[in-house]
């Protein structure tokens, strides 16, 4: 009796973006470096800093790379490139990690492809990579309100905001699996939903 073959994740590069630095840790910006950070938690995995590619990374045993760029959000399709390429990684089954403000904060947007939405890191990206046919996850941030929106991305979440905050990253987590193992559109159907909303996930 023939074993079954293995399948093939379908994401094999998350992205998670965000701007390095003391200054701006648990900033909303950063809320792509924090899924990361869930993440290698959760795997038991150290990232580790690659000078080649600039940024901070870990690998899988079954072959999946998480990044968190070094070069400040602008730049971050350089790390995505350079680490696509060496790995021979298809832009479909990269899944790069963002803020939204356009979203309330705690909900998730899983897309296939699109524009950046005037967020420079995916607008990085999609440039090195040459196609928006990218998957991303957005992690809603909230709006600006009265302020700036280099202000409010770069400021940091109210101790109100924080329980919201952590059961959004975790289930940002959650998304991030279950887009690896069963491809993006399968969980869009479950982590596109409103969370708030009784007896979905």
């Amino acid at each position: 009796m023939s074993s079954a073959v293995p399948v093939a994740p379908a994401i094999r590069l998350v992205a998670g973006l965000g701007n390095p630095g003391r200054e701006y840790e648990n900033t909303r910006h950063n809320a792509g470096f924090m899924v990361v950070d869930r993440l290698a938690s959760r795997l038991g995995l150290t990232l580790g800093y690659s000078s080649n590619w600039q940024t901070l990374w870990a690998r899988t045993a079954d072959g999946c790379t998480y990044l968190k760029p070094m070069t400040y959000m602008n730049a971050s399709g350089r790390s995505v490139r350079a680490a696509a390429q060496f790995y021979k990684i298809d832009p479909t089954e990269t899944l790069i990690v963002f803020d939204d403000l356009a979203l309330p904060l705690g909900r998730l947007r899983l897309r296939k492809e699109g524009s950046s939405g005037g967020q420079n890191g995916m607008e990085s990206v999609i440039e090195h990579l040459g196609t928006p046919a990218v998957p991303r996850l957005r992690v809603g941030i909230g709006a600006a309100g009265g302020r700036s929106m280099v202000d409010h991305v770069l400021s940091k979440f109210t101790a109100r905001e924080q329980e919201t905050l952590d059961a959004a990253i975790d289930r940002a987590a959650d998304a991030v699996e279950h887009a690896r193992l069963h491809g993006v559109e399968a969980a869009m159907n479950v982590f596109n939903r409103d969370p708030a909303t009784p007896g979905q996930p």
